[in-house]
């Protein structure tokens, strides 16, 4: 079983990778998240941000992104705590005026930085969520994914 699934020992118990033989590389990785809000919250949209009664939105999730990566460890059963040595949040309308999120990790290290720019673009979409839903809950975090790798094994890149 452990062939098939990196965090499964032998006999099919929870087992945190052990990385202590890998060399150490460059990782990075992108993540992108995309909320679709509806056109009373659009309404909002002046200056590249939203303003709620809770304050800039895009401002408040870029901080959390940011926040959620650097505790990824905390939350995701078994990912190594990392200490990431950059974290970036940007976020934009789309040409469909969507919100698009991206979130990008790196850092050198023996393990890559994939789930710690998943969380960033997701903590980051919840938050737009958390900010916006006093004004209409007709919002949907369309979709979450990660759009590149590099370092390990091998890179990635979606096409």
């Amino acid at each position: 079983m452990s062939k098939n699934f990196t965090h499964l020992d032998a006999t099919g118990n929870p087992s945190m990778v052990d990385v202590g033989a890998k060399p150490l590389t460059r990782r990075t990785a992108i993540a992108r998240s995309t909320v679709v809000l509806d056109e009373v919250i659009l309404q909002h949209f002046a200056n590249d941000d939203i303003h709620s009664k809770k304050g800039p939105v895009f401002q408040t999730a870029i901080i959390a992104g940011v926040m959620a990566a650097k505790r990824t460890g905390e939350l995701i059963p078994l990912c190594h705590p990392l200490g990431l040595e950059n974290c970036q949040v940007h976020i934009a309308l789309n040409e469909h005026r969507e919100v698009v999120i991206e979130c990008e990790a790196s850092l050198t290290g023996k393990t890559g930085v994939e789930m710690e720019a998943l969380t960033g673009a997701s903590v980051a979409a919840l938050t737009i969520y958390d900010m916006c839903k006093a004004m209409s809950h007709n919002i949907v975090i369309k979709e979450t994914m990660l759009v590149s790798k590099t370092g390990g094994k091998k890179d990635f890149k979606r096409g």
